[in-house]
């Protein structure tokens, strides 16, 4: 199976888009609830990786036809984006812990300037002035979302900035190892082995106790939840969906996920942001939407389909 967009079918492929969508935007309020609980980040992360593993790795044996695993392209390609995966997720939750779901969620969303950024740099995408024009808006928008002026006074520590970013950036290395794989093997082949790079990376690097203790906790529950919405279905969802949708209306309708975490923030963990706070928001959203229709429009590919973290 073939990550491309075509506009055949389109309403239910973007319906299962927004879904994706939806969940990793709950992934985050349910991440926050047990990073609050005193669960170590790492840990909360390793679970939903590993329980993200079980699912595709079903789905993969449902539909192994042109796997590509005894490919050593797709497995080196799939391991980076497995160590990207893993950044995404820990980092996310480790700004979510020391700052807000909101915060982390619109910081992460800024994975598509991180893109751009370093193909810039391999010269893999010219600069063109709409391009860093669009940057420049979202590093304003990060600046009045982290109120960086006033870091150590505010609401957003230096950790929850910083760690918001590096979710962004690790969420870039997981789409360059993803978009590199893709023409040697299926997705889901991919996604099995870059989760499994992932439990092998944090399983050694979260609280060994904390990781055992998960079994018999009575928030069990929600770390199933966690693996289930944030990583098992959602990808599922997201990938069979986006093989009909437009990556410019995948682009738009995947809003819906830090638009469903911070709302998720606000209602259920009770947390509030500042007017400039909403308004950094808003710049980055609208921006970064916007520069992924653009990249769509230009046949972009490393840009155009916003995979999610």
């Amino acid at each position: 199976m073939k990550i491309t967009a075509s506009e055949n079918k389109a309403n239910p492929s973007t319906a299962l888009v927004a879904l994706a969508a939806l969940c990793w935007g709950l992934s985050g309020g349910i991440g926050g609830i047990l990073t609050g609980e005193g669960w170590d980040p790492v840990v909360v992360s390793f679970y939903r990786g590993a329980i993200g593993f079980l699912f595709v790795l079903a789905w993969l044996a449902l539909r192994p036809h042109g796997s590509g695993l005894t490919n050593i392209r797709l497995w080196f390609w799939s391991a980076i984006a497995g160590v990207g995966v893993a950044g995404n997720f820990t980092f996310y939750f480790v700004s979510i812990a020391e700052g807000s779901v909101a915060v982390a969620a619109t910081l992460m969303y800024c994975a598509p300037v991180f893109v751009y950024l370093v193909s810039f740099t391999l010269k893999l995408e010219r600069p063109t002035l709409f391009k860093w024009a669009a940057i420049a808006t979202v590093l304003l928008g990060v600046v009045l979302l982290t109120g960086v002026y006033e870091i150590g006074t505010g609401d957003v520590t230096v950790i929850a900035a910083g760690a918001g970013l590096l979710s962004g950036l690790s969420y870039a290395v997981f789409i360059f190892g993803f978009k590199y794989a893709a023409p040697h093997g299926s997705p889901q082949a991919i996604l099995v082995i870059a989760f499994a790079v992932l439990a092998a990376i944090l399983i050694g690097l979260g609280d060994a106790d904390q990781t055992v203790a998960v079994l018999e906790t009575p928030s069990w529950p929600l770390f199933v939840a966690l693996g289930v919405v944030g990583a098992g279905l959602s990808f599922i969802f997201y990938i069979v969906g986006l093989n009909h949708t437009a990556p410019a209306v995948a682009s738009i309708v995947a809003m819906v996920e830090p638009v469903t975490a911070s709302l998720f923030g606000v209602v259920v963990l009770s947390e509030s942001l500042a007017a400039l706070q909403i308004l950094g928001m808003g710049l980055i959203l609208v921006t970064v939407t916007a520069l992924s229709v653009y990249s769509s429009a230009q046949n972009e590919p490393l840009t155009t389909e916003p995979l999610a973290g």
